[in-house]
């Protein structure tokens, strides 16, 4: 999936259009994802592709947290807020495996 088709998708999700938040953003997911699937570093040169899917994902659910980032506990008007682990939730990242590298 190319980052065009990212920034589509994740248009969608959000409503956000400007696509330097965008492309910001999309980089802040992809380096979220590759954290996870390869621990000891060694980022591969191409992102993988079988991550795209949980790459916008994830670049949504941070675009949509933006402005409350750390927040613990919020109520107004009946709605109940918090964020337990304040980045990006564990059942997102449950779905990218780890790579280690064997020596």
């Amino acid at each position: 999936m190319t980052d065009s088709e990212k920034i589509a998708m994740v248009t969608t999700m959000t409503s956000e259009t400007d696509t330097n938040v965008l492309s910001t953003y999309l980089v802040l997911g992809k380096d979220a994802v590759l954290k996870q699937a390869f621990p000891f570093g060694d980022y591969p040169e191409e992102f993988p592709e079988q991550y795209d899917v949980i790459h916008v994902k994830i670049t949504a659910y941070l675009l949509n947290k933006r402005g409350a980032e750390g927040e613990t506990m919020h109520n107004e008007n009946g709605v109940s807020r918090s964020y337990a682990d304040g980045d990006i939730p564990p059942s997102l990242l449950r779905e990218i495996i780890p790579k280690a590298v064997a020596l």
